[in-house]
């Protein structure tokens, strides 16, 4: 019985680490077309290409999000903003958001 928790518990840590890969591509994808977007002005319609493509579905599903028309619009959306995802991760950028977001309010 050991034996299969055990065997249960790696496979689980696997498909954590490829689904973690899998959203690395994603996040490398809308890098690239933030790229195109500020170079060529065709972000959105490039990440919109990819993520209605089969690879692109493929990679969207393995990296736990379910490919649907409104998973493209809000991709879109996030590169015609023009932030990168790097610095749309981190800590500082959430920050200033909030920090926006409540002085709209008031």
């Amino acid at each position: 019985m050991r034996d299969f928790v055990d065997g249960t518990a790696y496979n689980s840590e696997q498909g954590n680490r490829a689904r973690k890969l899998f959203a690395a591509v994603v996040l490398a994808a809308l890098d690239d077309a933030i790229a195109d977007d500020k170079k060529y002005g065709n972000g959105p319609e490039q990440i919109a290409r990819w993520a209605r493509s089969r690879d692109g579905r493929e990679v969207l599903s393995c990296a736990g999000i379910d490919p649907n028309e409104r998973v493209v619009s809000g991709l879109m959306e996030f590169v015609s903003k023009g932030v990168r995802t790097s610095v749309a991760l981190s800590r500082e950028e959430s920050e200033r958001r909030n920090a926006a977001l409540q002085a709209e309010a008031a």
